[in-house]
């Protein structure tokens, strides 16, 4: 099994950031660009993978008690993850994703899984910022 991890201290309540992460109709905008969810019947979703053109039947779950969503495949297990927000007072949070490729799966090169992680990141940051200036 292959794992990855990055963290990331966003500048806004946990609250608002898991509000972001756990909303399936936007998970695109934050995700690695090459990946698109489709909710189905949620939890269960379906995952399409740009670089192989493959869906995957996945299941998302949010636990907001915990400000935590996971993931995985449903049927062969290829791979599972977790993201976690908490509060680090003063208006931050800290947040960290964590992917696991189990095996015999075709995962990614670790430098480019890495990459995608570090990007993710950044461009949920992104959509927390704008979400929080909201309208006008």
């Amino acid at each position: 099994m292959s794992e990855f991890e990055r963290t990331r201290t966003l500048p806004a309540q946990p609250e608002m950031v898991f509000d972001q992460v756990c909303d399936l109709n936007r998970l695109d905008s934050w995700l690695p660009r090459d990946l698109h969810v489709h909710p189905d019947d949620p939890p269960a979703v379906t995952v399409h993978e740009d670089r192989t053109g493959e869906d995957a039947d996945a299941l998302v779950r949010a636990r907001k008690e915990q400000l935590r969503l996971e993931w995985g495949t449903r049927e062969d297990g290829r791979y599972s993850g977790w993201l976690q927000v908490a509060g680090n007072g003063s208006g931050t949070s800290q947040v960290t994703v964590h992917l696991s490729f189990h095996q015999g799966s075709h995962r990614p090169d670790d430098g480019v899984v890495e990459e995608a992680l570090d990007k993710s990141l950044e461009r949920l940051e992104e959509q927390v910022r704008l979400r929080g200036e909201g309208p006008g």
